[in-house]
């Protein structure tokens, strides 16, 4: 396997900005991890400058790609710098620094799936809306770059305005503020992007956006366990991570993987929901299992992650989603969003009862 050693050889060869300064010794360099055949390298610069070293990004991706049993390089800007070698470790030791958080954002939480299908993007915009209806202040961020769901989710289809400095200004709706890739491009388009091109649209989103002052920001995540979930756990501080799974096996299995994800980059669990719990016929009340009933509720007792509740399979949930007026909006005080009320307040109380940490750090080992 590659060495951060044989990284470094690699780009010994470059120069910085100035075309004169080894770019080892410009500052960029932010640190390096290697997991297997893969390399996750960090850039450090301010965010204005990101768009001027785009050209000297895709020099460093170009080397590392050179180096011997590397077959994937991430590299991705971050404004943090890591802590200077055998500095005294502050009030956050092992964290972030400040600028690793959102302005004005008190709370960051992710929602993520092990895997698609289960009814992430729904869970989210309605945990959003039951976290506003207990008197936050809530935004929420599509960062499922390649399939974008909040704009469907809350009937929006017009672009975000854009300020003087470059800034986006989210759309509002039903009390959120929401930002979307969806928002920027056709409904139809699709989004052929790299990694890079990923990480870069994410980090824009999250620090290029005027978020003003918000509680919570929920972060509606793309499924899976891969490179953006990584990026978004080393670029922001997360308070924590809600899991949405539906309750057959297939399902948890992938739930577990994204368990595992986030308690290794040491973000905190804030609990397992299960969706699609049950179906219960409008017509003639029978109950049916369709994919099992009280997986989630095991597995998070097996894995002692806190149970948020169950979430039933049920027409008025899709409908209202697909007409843009999700159930908490639609109907605030019905069975079904009392569900999500208590999802949101259990959350809540546990942003609020100690177990928020600030900034995430990646280990790989």
């Amino acid at each position: 396997m590659a060495s951060e050693q044989d990284i470094r050889n690699a780009l010994s060869v470059l120069k910085g900005p100035d075309g004169k300064t080894p770019f080892l010794r410009s500052g960029l360099f932010g640190g390096v991890s290697i997991q297997g055949d893969k390399a996750y390298l960090s850039l450090i610069a301010d965010p204005a400058q990101v768009k001027a070293l785009e050209l000297l990004r895709t020099e460093v991706e170009r080397a590392v790609l050179s180096v011997k049993g590397i077959d994937k390089a991430l590299v991705t800007f971050t404004a943090e710098r890591p802590p200077q070698a055998g500095a005294a470790p502050g009030p956050r030791a092992q964290g972030a620094n400040a600028r690793a958080m959102i302005p004005g954002v008190k709370h960051i939480v992710a929602v993520a799936s092990g895997k698609g299908g289960v009814g992430k993007s729904t869970v989210s915009a309605n945990l959003a809306l039951a976290l506003a209806a207990q008197g936050m202040k809530v935004g929420i961020l599509d960062a499922d770059i390649y399939g974008p769901s909040l704009p469907k989710l809350f009937g929006i289809n017009r672009k975000p305005e854009i300020d003087e400095n470059k800034i986006m200004q989210p759309l509002e709706a039903f009390g959120l503020k929401v930002m979307s890739i969806g928002f920027l491009v056709e409904e139809e388009t699709p989004m052929i992007w790299r990694g890079p091109m990923v990480m870069s649209a994410l980090q824009q989103m999250m620090r290029e956006v005027n978020w003003g002052t918000l509680d919570i920001l929920i972060v509606d995540m793309p499924p899976g366990t891969g490179d953006a979930q990584l990026t978004m756990a080393q670029s922001v501080s997360l308070a924590g991570a809600v899991i949405v799974s539906t309750p057959q096996d297939l399902a948890l299995i992938d739930a577990r993987r994204g368990i595992a994800m986030f308690k290794r980059v040491e973000v905190p669990i804030l609990g397992l929901i299960e969706n699609m719990s049950f179906f219960l016929c409008p017509e003639c009340g029978t109950r049916s299992d369709i994919f099992g009933h009280g997986g989630a509720r095991h597995e998070a007792e097996r894995l002692d992650v806190p149970f948020l509740g169950e979430v039933p399979l049920h027409m008025d949930i899709r409908a209202l989603s697909d007409a843009g007026t999700p159930i908490v909006a639609k109907t605030p005080d019905g069975p079904h969003a009392k569900l999500f009320l208590d999802i949101a307040a259990a959350v809540k109380t546990r942003l609020e009862g100690g177990v928020v940490r600030q900034g995430p750090k990646i280990v790989i080992e």
